[in-house]
């Protein structure tokens, strides 16, 4: 079975917002290939606002969540693989749930280990079967 993952985030993400509540994404930090504001990250963790008014094109998929925002006044492509997100909260009352490890996330991390320690030049072990993230990240512009 594919992770309920994204389709758990997307309906709180929906959720919170019709009932006028400010999304919080909980991201961890040290899963590979996530990109966030570095300054920002506290204890390997990082607390991203992702209410329509504070990002840009804001993408959920069964891969990844991406999307534009400022921090500190300067413009960042934000891409979290879907193994990274911890949990989704309303900032104002905390209304939201804290995701479960996964087995196909937890496989997905080893192989994104394995493939950081590789060689740059070392073949990925992942098929195109795979249900979880894929190396790399979109093409995905900034938006200013």
């Amino acid at each position: 079975m594919t992770p309920s993952r994204p389709y758990v985030l997307r309906a709180f993400y929906d959720w919170l917002l019709d009932n006028d509540l400010t999304p919080h994404l909980l991201v961890n930090a040290e899963v590979p290939h996530t990109e966030v504001p570095r300054q920002y990250v506290n204890d390997g963790q990082i607390v991203l606002n992702i209410s329509p008014t504070a990002v840009v094109g804001l993408h959920m998929d069964n891969e990844a969540v991406s999307f534009s925002a400022r921090f500190g006044g300067q413009p960042l492509q934000v891409y979290i693989p879907m193994a990274a997100v911890v949990a989704i909260q309303a900032r104002e009352n905390g209304a939201g749930t804290f995701f479960p490890p996964e087995p196909a996330y937890e496989e997905w991390l080893e192989a994104a280990s394995r493939e950081e320690d590789a060689p740059s030049v070392a073949p990925s072990a992942k098929t195109d079967e795979s249900p979880v993230p894929k190396k790399g990240r979109p093409n995905l512009k900034v938006i200013k």
